[in-house]
């Protein structure tokens, strides 16, 4: 396995260029958030509109419509009960984020299903949450996209069928290959697993360990692939960034919430793009 470093998030984070324009910086779709979970696509698109995406829109049940505006009046909204609709946005964007807070009904499964059918080669798509749920639940073919899946033990467990306690790197390495997708297994050192390597993040607090905290790294995920060009090096920095800040965080404080840590994505971005931190 290999560490991520400094300096892999040092060489993907670079200065922006002078000509820029929002379009630049990824189309980045975000599908969640039913009548009960809307702070988790809330966190989500938070994340993903601080990481540096151009444009985020958010599809997500009308309820949630003022608190995401209250919240982030940078992300553009839509009922994602309207499917057609959400797939003709679907058409234009860059990167696809799709299951915090989808919950796991019918609607939410046939949604899920009709956005892996939508999705094109060139898209990123960035499953999480109750996706990987209705995943496990009722396996389906997986678009030829670029697909990164963000579980935690538990989601794995399902999604792999391995129990936790056999959730060893050699075993998770055979489950991802056979899924064929870039899986970011979530626990106090989450390991990533890529068609080359096998990393795993060196950072990570027990102060992180509290709700949303996923939401946000697959918030981030999504806007650091928005932007940059190699899928895993994106990856790989925004997990270690997601930590990396926490563990500043967490050396004055207890517990660490999931939007202090977006709150301080666009420094430490700022940071790393200029030079390595000590």
């Amino acid at each position: 396995m290999h560490p991520i470093t400094a300096q892999l998030v040092h060489q993907t984070i670079r200065p922006r260029p002078a000509e820029s324009y929002k379009g630049n910086y990824g189309r980045v779709l975000l599908i969640g958030g039913n009548q009960n979970f809307g702070g988790a696509i809330i966190m989500a698109a938070t994340a993903a509109t601080y990481s540096g995406a151009g444009l985020v829109t958010v599809a997500t049940d009308p309820q949630n419509f003022a608190s995401l505006h209250a919240r982030l009046p940078e992300a553009m909204v839509m009922d994602y009960h309207q499917t057609d609709a959400v797939l003709a946005l679907m058409a234009g964007v860059d990167v696809v984020v799709i299951g915090p807070g989808l919950g796991t009904d019918p609607g939410a499964d046939q949604l899920l299903s009709a956005v892996l059918t939508a999705a094109k080669p060139q898209q990123r798509l960035v499953l999480d949450g109750s996706a990987l749920t209705l995943l496990a639940a009722t396996p389906r073919p997986l678009p030829a996209s670029p697909i990164v899946i963000t579980p935690h033990q538990m989601e794995w467990q399902r999604l792999s069928g391995l129990a936790i306690k056999d959730q060893s790197p050699t075993a998770n390495r055979r489950a991802q290959r056979q899924l064929g997708v870039i899986a970011v297994v979530k626990a106090h050192h989450t390991t990533i697993y890529t068609d080359q390597d096998v990393w795993f993040n060196p950072g990570g607090t027990p102060a992180m360990a509290t709700g949303g905290m996923g939401d946000t790294l697959a918030g981030m995920v999504g806007g650091f692939a928005g932007q940059f060009s190699d899928f895993t090096a994106a990856i790989l920095s925004a997990v270690y960034l997601h930590s990396a800040i926490a563990d500043d965080l967490a050396a004055t404080r207890y517990v660490v919430l999931p939007h202090q840590i977006s709150a301080l994505i666009p420094e430490y971005m700022h940071r790393y793009s200029v030079a390595v931190p000590d």
